[in-house]
């Protein structure tokens, strides 16, 4: 049986259509889920064949860490077709029909790579069809303590997960909202908010609920523990690369370049060099919540 379900990420709806059976392995989408649909609604995802166009024109490729998904990007007429790969050197898994505007997908993917090609395409789209309302989906690890959220940043292996968890382990009030795609939205009001989401990496913690943003640290392993402020341009700089974005889409970045450029001048990015260790939590803890 056919189905669609609605879904609410960070107060921004979408929806998912496609057999019932195969829906049901989205458990990670299932603390977001609503009855109705939320309007105006990002975008609504279909899952069924996608038409192979002659006329595709290659357009982006983006490869990112070895161990990350391969994106390749191809106009077709006003249409963008995008497929997905598990990794650098794999073969493509599922190709994506999306209407200029992001808000038509229509998903064809290898069924043993099904719930991948879901997981992947929702949250690149969510991430594309976001950025002009005030959004960053950030490639980040988000604690939680004294009812903020303190988002780390950091290149693949540097620690992130790691250093949330010395706060788990350090601050008893301390919980993790999530660990890999957290939502980050700049309010009308000017405050700015994270959320959990449906993606988390590796680490499953899927939980709606949102908290204000504490603190955005850059973490970068060394052999002693240190923190500073980084100046706004590296600053900026940093937050650009760990915002998921289609950067050869100048509308898009324009709107991602006006959100990150308010959002850190309301939250100051730290730059922490560290060792994995307590000391280094309780460091940097110190520094950012200012209670």
């Amino acid at each position: 049986m056919v189905e669609s379900r609605n879904y609410n990420v960070a107060g921004l709806g979408f929806s998912i259509e496609g057999e019932t059976d195969v829906l049901e392995l989205l458990t990670n989408y299932n603390p977001f889920r609503v009855e109705q649909p939320i309007e105006p609604m990002l975008f609504r995802l279909v899952l069924g064949e996608v038409e192979q166009d002659s006329t595709m024109e290659h357009v982006f490729t983006d490869t990112s860490d070895d161990d990350m998904p391969r994106i390749e990007v191809y106009h077709v007429e006003q249409d963008w077709q995008i497929q997905i790969a598990m990794f650098k050197s794999s073969p493509i898994c599922a190709t994506m029909r999306v209407s200029a505007d992001f808000s038509q997908v229509r998903l064809q993917a290898d069924p043993n790579a099904i719930k991948f090609a879901i997981d992947n395409a929702a949250m690149l789209i969510y991430a594309f069809s976001a950025a002009d309302k005030g959004v960053l989906e950030m490639h980040a690890s988000v604690t939680v303590k004294d009812g903020k959220g303190f988002l780390f940043l950091g290149r693949s292996g540097t620690g992130k997960s790691t250093h949330s968890r010395l706060w788990l382990e350090t601050f008893k009030d301390a919980w993790l909202l999530n660990d890999d795609n957290p939502v980050v939205r700049l309010l009308p009001n000017n405050e700015v908010r994270v959320y959990g989401s449906p993606w988390s990496g590796k680490t499953p913690c899927y939980i709606n609920r949102e908290v204000p943003v504490g603190g955005i640290v850059k973490l970068t392993q060394a052999p002693a523990n240190a923190i500073h402020a980084l100046p706004l341009p590296e600053a900026y700089a940093y937050m650009l690369a760990s915002s998921s974005g289609l950067k050869i889409l100048p509308s898009m970045m324009d709107a991602l370049y006006n959100t990150i450029a308010s959002v850190i001048q309301i939250i100051p990015v730290q730059g922490l060099e560290c060792l994995p260790d307590k000391e280094a939590a309780l460091l940097c803890e110190s520094t950012v919540n200012n209670k």
